[in-house]
């Protein structure tokens, strides 16, 4: 295994990710997939139907990636998510403003390449500014302000961030033991939940939550499994192949969106090359296209006026500065992150939650006041 050439897995990874957002893309379109619309759902019409897919989705995730964590093919303290460095401010503030973000534009940063499939002009202009502002946010003016003020605020724990590292530290118990237990109660008692009521077991519940969380455990499974190196040729260390991070990724809509338009920036450095997340970006896109003109769906619609392309425009700085900071999307941090337990996922998820909610009532406060 040694003697790999990481050249050629980069292939598998690249379209690997493709393929699994284009999945994502087609189904998440057919059934109306969308965590902002699962939080709106709640606050104003008190339907927990898409809340219930995506938790849904969380518990799928969360079973797959502990089986392939179980059968020693990947190991999740190797993703960017399970950092014993706990950067709780930047999740906090990170997924807040994430969840405002998301509200003022109309989608997450998913729900949003899933539109621009459908032929929103709306969501395409989201779409430049979130992947302008995360840009800025990972190496430009926002990031000065993000290591030096909110990332800067941070625990280093005494293990990984993951709850089987923090549980087995805490009780002095093997991780090994503790891992499964940890992924099969959290998942059992979200599970519990779905199916508590017969709207979260609906056809479309069950498809989007499980072929989503299907997804997540199969980009573990293309950049641990296929696109690992156990010992680099020119660095002598373990990798993983065409991952933007330079460790195992699942889907994520953010920081991929600052590479795609650095990708098509710098065109002619051939330093910057395609990655996973890149490709599944543009995957989601193909994908929810693909539905939209099966079903006829597809078609072009614009701003209302001048104070609507404001609010989506500004929700596309939020999110982007937001994802960025949070280390993830509602997707990246509420499904890829949570899958590994980190203790960081968990509070993104509350966060962004807390984020639209608040965003929602404002916004229902307002209009009631100008009625």
């Amino acid at each position: 295994m040694n003697d790999i050439d990481p050249a050629t897995l980069v292939p598998y990874v690249q379209w690997g990710g493709f393929l699994l957002a284009f999945v994502f893309g087609f189904v998440a379109n057919k059934t109306h997939f969308c965590t902002m619309g699962a939080v709106s759902d709640i606050v104003n019409m008190g339907s927990w139907a898409r809340m219930r897919m995506w938790l849904l989705a969380i518990a799928v995730a969360i079973l797959g990636t502990a089986a392939l964590d179980a059968l020693d093919l990947i190991d999740t303290r190797n993703s960017i998510y399970t950092s014993p460095n706990f950067i709780w401010l930047s999740h906090l503030v990170g997924g807040f403003l994430f969840g405002v973000g998301m509200t003022l534009g109309s989608g997450c940063g998913s729900k949003t390449l899933i539109r621009v499939g459908t032929g929103n002009l709306k969501s395409l202009i989201v779409v430049v500014f979130m992947a302008i502002a995360a840009y800025m946010t990972l190496r430009g003016l926002f990031g000065a302000f993000r290591v030096n003020f909110l990332d800067a605020v941070a625990v280093q724990l005494p293990t990984n961030q993951d709850l089987p590292s923090l549980l087995a530290g805490w009780f002095g118990l093997e991780r090994d033991f503790v891992a499964p237990i940890a992924a099969v109660a959290t998942a059992a008692a979200l599970l519990a939940f779905v199916f508590a009521h017969r709207d979260g077991r609906t056809a479309d519940v069950l498809l989007g939550g499980i072929v989503t969380g299907l997804v997540i455990v199969g980009g573990w499974y293309v950049t641990g499994v296929l696109g690992y190196v156990p010992e680099d040729p020119e660095s002598l260390q373990e990798a993983w192949v065409a991952t933007n991070s330079g460790r195992m990724e699942s889907l994520s809509f953010v920081g991929p969106q600052a590479y795609l338009l650095e990708w098509l920036m710098l065109w002619t450095d051939t330093s910057k090359v395609l990655t996973f997340g890149i490709l599944s970006a543009v995957g989601v896109v193909a994908g929810s296209l693909a539905y939209a003109l099966a079903s006829r769906s597809f078609r072009l619609e614009s701003f209302r006026d001048a104070g609507d392309m404001l609010n989506h425009m500004l929700g596309g700085v939020l999110m982007g500065f937001g994802g960025i900071t949070a280390l993830g999307c509602t997707i990246g941090q509420g499904i890829s992150g949570f899958s590994t337990l980190a203790l960081g996922s968990i509070l993104t998820f509350v966060a962004i939650v807390a984020g639209a909610a608040a965003t929602m009532k404002y916004q229902y406060w307002r209009l009631m006041r100008e009625a």
